[in-house]
């Protein structure tokens, strides 16, 4: 499996609307959760980022958020910050314009947010245009959420070290990194993700939502 864990400057420059990473003035980082709520990886991705005093952003999709109602609340509860991850975790590249706005909407009716992430990270330039700028297929001016660090966590080839080293290596203030939520992920994640919150607090970093 092929994937880039740092985010290069030039794929930044393809999508330059997009948000890859947050201007900071200290050592504020932003781990974000994609494809919950899920019944037993988000349980514990909320008690872990409790035990580090840490703040995330779950990137929800809508199908799951209509499964888990009581999850999807307790991470509101705790002061998490949401986006939306369309309805049925939609590629975009595969996906006609129309139904990929209607995937966002139907799934914000129950999120409600306006940051974005697309699945896999597949979005065409005109869906990204229709996102930021609404039309009549969408009311929300969205934030499209990218990421500067992928962790690999959905990687069934890799250990839970793997990505550890993976997010560390690239790691900087600012940067937005990307774990998952999910039944496949949660191997590696449950390694990971208390290592990396455990050596962000030994090197000063802090570990913040996204409030854009």
């Amino acid at each position: 499996m092929f994937y880039l864990t740092h985010t290069p400057w030039w794929l930044k420059k393809i999508y330059p609307t997009c948000i890859w990473d947050i201007p900071v003035n200290d050592k504020s980082i932003f781990i974000t959760f994609d494809d919950g709520p899920h019944p037993e990886a988000t349980p514990f991705v909320l008690e872990r980022l409790k035990q580090y005093e840490a703040k995330g952003t779950f990137f929800c999709i809508g199908k799951n958020v209509a499964a888990h109602p009581s999850i999807f609340e307790t991470i509101k509860k705790e002061g998490h910050a949401l986006g939306n991850h369309t309805m049925h975790h939609a590629n975009g590249w595969q996906t006609a314009n129309e139904i990929y706005i209607k995937e966002i909407s139907d799934a914000n009716i129950l999120i409600d947010t306006h940051l974005f992430r697309p699945p896999y990270g597949r979005i065409k330039k005109a869906q990204i245009k229709e996102l930021q700028r609404p039309t009549n297929g969408i009311s929300t001016t969205y934030k499209i959420i990218m990421w500067s660090v992928l962790s690999g966590d959905f990687d069934t080839g890799i250990d839970g070290e793997k990505c550890f080293q993976n997010v560390i290596r690239s790691v900087r203030p600012g940067s937005i990194i990307v774990f998952h939520d999910s039944a496949k992920a949660l191997p590696r994640l449950q390694y990971a993700l208390p290592k990396l919150l455990n050596w962000l607090k030994e090197n000063n970093y802090i570990t913040k939502p996204i409030v854009l």
